[in-house]
């Protein structure tokens, strides 16, 4: 490849406190340099991106997603969910085990990982299941799982319901050095809920579901974080009360991250009345005082990152009666222009904005897959650039994921994704992006 100068742009590295108007030049697929200046390269020997008006920033990282393969590639595949996941701006994705067969041996895990060396576009870390099947009565063979090169473990979807299991899981992922990401929900208060408990619910009337589902559970686990010292990741939090829980555990010294996703950061549970089933989602969308005390934890760092929980479904599977479509929202393609809009009117700044989605995801991934969400001489040139300012309409018919399932088709965003270079290579770039010779 020959070298790229990316040219102009607003550079934003918040783990190097870098935020200024330079250029950066990336070689062999590493970051070589970050200037104020021209590099120097000879103009015939390097290709051009211009970057004015753009953030230039590290390569966005989700720690929570699903990418459907093994056993649904009806949904979703590693290929399309990876080209989906470069449109998004994201360069690393850690991809949920609830596969069928699930992700919770060696074999999986390897398979997993030959498709998307073959199939992948972007960086793909596979989480292995905490227990086997993900039906929460035995322990996966967490040892194995860690050896063969998973990031964390969790049953996603699924909860571990038997509480000294989850003690024993927490304490085989202490001795590995990974966390567990845990999916928060108390099926005896939740079976059969649909959406948020509340005014909503009793006007369509569904069954809800109460911020007590969540809340038990994460009160539980941090109360075993605790006793056994492991660390533990709260998945998709959702609840004023979760955020409480998570920043009284912080203050307590229990080693615990949090994540949050653009929708339980943007859309209420009135989004339901519009939207139907394309706001099914799990947990459900829940109040505006809910969405509130969120932004207040990403503020106040009682939330360390925002994760899409990319859930791509068919337009069949969407297409039920509300109480049989599934649960899950198709994140990657908008969360950037979704958390955007948080931005413009105020409520978070660009610059930690850019933090929850590159060197926090990092500092939880560790440096076991190279150093990750950082524009650092030296390291993989992985870089989003993005114009912060661009307004576009939501198109689903344009998604490269196979899942169209959002409710934010037809809507107009600003701030739009222009190009994705993962390891010095662009693997998406906007159409009205051009690149040459300078």
């Amino acid at each position: 490849m020959k070298p790229l100068l990316v040219k102009g742009g607003r550079i934003i590295d918040p783990g190097q406190n870098i935020d200024y108007r330079g250029n950066l030049l990336i070689s062999e697929g590493m970051i070589s340099s970050l200037t104020s200046q021209d590099s120097g390269t000879p103009a015939l020997d390097r290709e051009v991106l211009n970057a004015e008006g753009m953030v230039v920033c590290p390569g966005f990282i989700d720690f929570h997603c699903h990418l459907r393969q093994p056993g649904f590639e009806e949904k979703e595949t590693i290929a399309s969910g990876s080209r989906a996941a470069a449109k998004g701006g994201f360069t690393t994705i850690c991809c949920m085990p609830n596969t069928n067969p699930p992700l919770d041996s060696k074999a999986t895990i390897d398979y997993v990982k030959t498709i998307a060396a073959s199939e992948g576009i972007v960086r793909i870390i596979p989480i292995g299941c905490i227990s086997r099947r993900r039906k929460g009565e035995e322990l996966a063979d967490m040892k194995e799982l860690a050896q063969a090169g998973v990031v964390a473990f969790s049953d996603d979807g699924n909860t571990i319901m038997d509480s000294h299991l989850m003690r024993r899981a927490m304490e085989h992922s202490l001795a590995l050095g990974l966390p567990i990401s845990d999916h928060c929900e108390d099926t005896a208060i939740s079976s059969g809920g649909q959406v948020n408990e509340g005014i909503i619910a009793t006007r369509l009337g569904l069954p809800g579901v109460s911020v007590a589902a969540e809340e038990n559970i994460v009160a539980r686990d941090l109360t075993l974080a605790h006793l056994t010292g492991a660390r533990i990741h709260i998945a998709h939090t959702s609840t004023e009360g979760s955020v409480e829980l998570i920043r009284w555990a912080k203050d307590k010294g229990i080693s615990v991250t949090a994540e949050v996703t653009p929708h339980h950061l943007t859309l209420t549970e009135e989004n339901v009345l519009n939207y139907g089933t394309m706001a099914k989602v799990n947990p459900p969308l829940r109040t505006e005082g809910d969405i509130n005390a969120l932004i207040r934890g990403l503020n106040e760092g009682v939330i360390d990152i925002i994760a899409t929980d990319h859930a791509p479904h068919t337009d069949k599977d969407k297409q039920q009666e509300f109480a049989l479509a599934p649960f899950g929202i198709s994140g990657f393609e908008t969360a950037l222009a979704s958390l955007m809009g948080l931005v413009h009117n105020g409520q978070i700044e660009l610059k930690m904005l850019i933090a929850k989605l590159t060197s926090e995801p990092a500092k939880i991934i560790g440096d076991r897959f190279g150093k990750l969400g950082t524009l650092e001489v030296g390291s993989s040139a992985d870089v989003t650039i993005f114009d912060p300012d661009l307004e576009w309409t939501v198109d689903t018919r344009e998604f490269v994921s196979k899942g169209r399932n959002t409710p934010l088709n037809g809507k107009r965003l600003k701030g739009k994704v222009m190009a994705t270079i993962y390891q010095g290579k662009i693997v998406y770039r906007d159409d009205s992006l051009p690149i040459g010779e300078s």
